[in-house]
């Protein structure tokens, strides 16, 4: 019997609409690991693209059931018509919540990926910083070579703040959604943690080469007077001696 045989493919057809319903859209997902998280995306492409392949039988049963709605008699037509609609309808939903969830899972990969982004970069930049105080931490030399090592560390600490205001709002973005938010908490609070230490460290190094700086200031200022000094005195003993003057004659500080 030709209606016998269309209502099992419709049946058939709703059982694996509510299956696919109950695997991918109904169970509960916990994303504790970017390997979980990466699986899911594959698993809801894979599932997206099985629904989109099931469009031919969908399409198929359609034809049948009109087809044979255009040949049988009109008191077979009601049931077979609504259950043909309530079929189109459930896949369609399902194929629209499964395409959905599948963009959803891909914007919130691709935001992990950008999280690690930035705290790569910024990790960098912090690298840079730590090899610079080391660089810093005993400056030979007068004024001007102490005061160029203060100026490239002043520079390299002139970095915008973006990146971070970035890593805090997609941190923020998915650990509210329960993603991955055990992972990003520990990576956020080992960055912070680093972020602050050398921030520390920086200032106190600023100050520490201002003092020298001005040390070095001071005693190029205390040789430069020395220096005028002895000149002063080198010219007097040379007149003295050019004068053959005693030692005696001459004031004791020339003596």
């Amino acid at each position: 019997d030709k209606t016998v045989s269309l209502r099992k493919d419709l049946s058939e057809m709703h059982e694996w609409i509510t299956q696919a319903e109950e695997e991918y859209l109904e169970r509960d997902f916990e994303y504790k690991t970017p390997d979980e998280l990466q699986k899911a995306v594959e698993e809801l492409k894979r599932a997206k693209e099985e629904a989109l392949q099931k469009e031919v039988k969908v399409k198929l049963i359609t034809d049948s059931v009109n087809n044979f709605i255009a040949k049988a008699p009109p008191a077979a037509h009601e049931a077979l018509k609504k259950e043909l609609n309530v079929l189109i309808t459930s896949y369609q939903q399902l194929c629209s919540r499964l395409n959905g969830k599948w963009k959803t899972l891909e914007e919130v990969w691709a935001c992990w990926r950008e999280l690690l982004s930035y705290l790569d970069a910024e990790n960098k930049w912090l690298n840079e910083i730590e090899q610079k105080l080391k660089a810093t931490e005993n400056v030979q030399g007068g004024a001007e070579e102490i005061s160029e090592s203060l100026d490239s560390l002043e520079r390299l600490m002139r970095h915008p703040e973006d990146n971070r205001n970035q890593i805090r709002e997609l941190a923020q973005t998915l650990t509210d959604g329960g993603i991955l938010d055990e992972l990003i908490n520990e990576k956020l609070e080992k960055f912070n943690t680093r972020w602050e230490e050398l921030q520390q460290e920086a200032v106190r190094r600023q100050k520490s080469l201002e003092q020298s700086i001005q040390s070095a200031q001071e005693t190029d200022k205390t040789l430069r007077l020395i220096q005028e000094s002895l000149a002063v005195i080198d010219k007097q003993l040379a007149a003295y001696t050019a004068d053959r003057v005693d030692a005696a004659q001459v004031p004791q500080e020339a003596q």
